[in-house]
């Protein structure tokens, strides 16, 4: 009898299929992850942006939220938003902010693939007074759901779209998913 240094070709696809196998399984929930952490670090990203222009529009203007007024007009949020940032475009809708239908919105696209949602209604944001927006951190790269459902404290379900409230002097998160997502 000969001693072998090799393995057999039927060793080597038992191995080939095994790794096949279990890399079918694997793959699909990697992908899942990577997709999800994008929209948090989108989501962080938008948050910060956001909150650096109002604290940039108080440090030079001495205005937040709560003294602007609504349309397109300076002292506006719309000129705000496209005074104090990278905004490359600009468009007028008529969709639904998350759960509530405020009928015309602007849509500001930003240099970075990011739009922003808000309606054109929107003054003197308070906390009581229901000024949301909604910013989608990949702009018109789908999927283009909202995140709004809270699933226990998982982040199942993590699209790229999420309702966020502005008044005063910040931008906080609206529903359930955005705050876990951001304070996880």
């Amino acid at each position: 009898m000969t001693k072998r240094f090799g393995f057999t070709l039927a060793e080597v696809l038992i191995t080939l299929g095994i790794i096949g196998v279990v890399a079918a399984m694997t793959i699909p929930t990697l992908m899942n992850q990577t997709g999800q952490a994008e929209f948090k670090t989108g989501l962080k990203k938008a948050m910060s942006v956001l909150n650096q222009a109002i604290t940039m529009n108080v440090a030079l203007d001495s205005t937040d939220f709560s003294g602007l007024v609504n349309g397109n007009a300076t002292g506006s949020i719309y000129s705000m938003f496209t005074t104090r940032m990278n905004v490359i475009s600009t468009g007028a809708s008529n969709v639904i902010l998350g759960a509530f239908n405020v009928g015309a919105n602007y849509t500001l696209f930003f240099n970075d693939g990011m739009a922003v949602t808000f309606p054109t209604v929107a003054t003197a944001c308070v906390q009581t007074s229901n000024c949301r927006l909604v910013v989608d951190v990949n702009g018109t790269k789908k999927p283009n759901r909202l995140s709004l459902a809270t699933i226990g404290n998982t982040t199942a379900g993590v699209y790229d779209q999420f309702v966020l409230d502005f008044y005063n002097q910040q931008v906080m998160p609206h529903d359930g998913k955005a705050k876990y997502l951001l304070y996880n």
